[in-house]
């Protein structure tokens, strides 16, 4: 088993705790953490983009002029693709980007971002996160604290004086256990997690 540091909110150690391998040291497999960034990425694309095809612009019924005799190619109607004004050739519509990965893939990838985070010595542990009150300053200095400038921090319930005071920064984000996902993790340079939330983890995923 992996053992880390535990450090407290003034970024002091405090102990270590060992992290079970069965989620936090499994085999990292590349291809399905790929697979799960990219599968959130499209399930939260809208697929809204559209435009007319040539059948779907208005006007052009008339032939602009005469077959034969003009000096012109021949043409059968202004709202063709090559006219300024015209339909576009393929044009796109509303479609569905999203696609499914089966429960024991994500579960997977899940486990092979984590064990990245502590491979790459980038996983940190806090005994607590705890604010008596809503201010963004605190949240900061525990950051600071723990020399994290652009991280995920992980909680087990949802503390709304955490997940508040979080809300103005730019490149530290909140979220619970049971929304924790591939994405998110890989995004941020360091993983802080509480002790609660990695127990959590461990139940959930071992």
């Amino acid at each position: 088993m992996a053992k880390v540091s535990v450090y407290n909110m003034e970024g002091k150690e405090v102990g270590t705790i060992e992290l079970n391998d069965a989620v936090f040291g499994v085999k990292v497999n590349e291809h399905l953490v790929h697979l799960a960034v990219v599968q959130q990425l499209a399930n939260n694309r809208q697929g809204t983009q559209k435009a007319k095809t040539r059948s779907e612009v208005s006007g052009g019924g008339r032939k602009p002029w005469r077959q034969k005799g003009t000096g012109h190619a021949r043409q059968g109607s202004t709202r063709a693709p090559q006219w300024t004004g015209g339909g576009v050739v393929f044009a796109p519509v509303p479609r569905d980007y999203s696609f499914k990965l089966n429960k024991k893939e994500k579960r997977a990838a899940l486990k092979s971002a984590l064990t990245n985070k502590v491979q790459e010595n980038n996983l940190l542990v806090l005994d607590e996160l705890k604010f008596g009150e809503i201010k963004t300053k605190n949240f900061v200095n525990v950051m600071n604290n723990l020399n994290v400038d652009k991280g995920l921090v992980v909680i087990a319930d949802n503390d709304q004086n955490v997940v508040m005071s979080a809300r103005n920064m730019e490149n530290v984000n909140t979220t619970l256990v049971n929304t924790i996902n591939v994405y998110d993790i890989m995004k941020a340079k360091k993983v802080v997690l509480t002790k609660d939330a990695v127990a959590k983890i461990e139940e959930v995923y071992a």
